[in-house]
């Protein structure tokens, strides 16, 4: 199976299977000035980044996106059953990043997300990580109307307590999501480029 499909597959496969996890519907209590969905102009195009699970997001300067906060909470239990729905999780920092157009974009093969894991992302794209570049490991498209775009934004997440990034439940050890996050920056993150190609999908 394509390694592009099979991951989207999984990551879908999470995303329904959360959907069910709690049938408390309390709303996350997100901090003053974050947003689910920013909406970025490059060149007369325009494009989105969110929304995704339990992330929101903050410009550093109302007036710039090239840099942001986030915040990340175990929204509907999604990602960590150590802890309870709805508690904080991440806060971290996002950098606007346009990566080397050194392979294509991928197709759309049905599914939102069409991630890239470590041992295939190009040292093209890893160079363009900002410093410290070992905490910044995560990176996540933007998107317009035509899907996924090379510009997007590297994360970097500082775990704000201890527990296990195990999906609700969902995965174990054999996962390369499944690791152990202690307080501040979380070096156990995936190394991962995820080319999103919107909810409208």
């Amino acid at each position: 199976m394509n390694p592009c499909l099979k991951w989207s597959l999984i990551i879908v496969y999470l995303f329904l299977q959360a959907c069910n996890v709690s049938q408390d519907t309390t709303p996350v209590q997100v901090p003053r000035g974050y947003t689910a969905v920013l909406r970025i102009s490059e060149n007369g195009r325009q494009m989105h980044l969110g929304p995704f699970v339990g992330y929101y997001f903050k410009p550093r300067d109302p007036g710039d996106l090239k840099r942001l906060d986030f915040v990340c909470f175990n929204e509907r239990s999604f990602y960590t059953k150590d802890l309870p729905q709805n508690a904080m999780l991440y806060e971290g920092q996002a950098v606007l990043t346009v990566l080397p157009k050194v392979i294509p974009l991928p197709e759309y093969k049905g599914e939102r997300i069409c991630p890239v894991f470590e041992s295939r992302i190009p040292q093209a794209w890893l160079v363009t990580r900002p410093a410290p570049q070992e905490e910044f490991i995560h990176f996540h498209s933007c998107y317009d109307a035509s899907g996924p775009v090379y510009t997007g934004y590297w994360l970097r997440h500082q775990a704000a307590t201890s527990f296990t990034y195990d999906m609700g439940g969902r995965v174990g050890p054999e996962s390369a999501l499944f690791h152990r996050a202690v307080p501040g920056p979380d070096h156990n993150f995936p190394q991962i480029v995820e080319f999103d190609f919107g909810p409208s999908k």
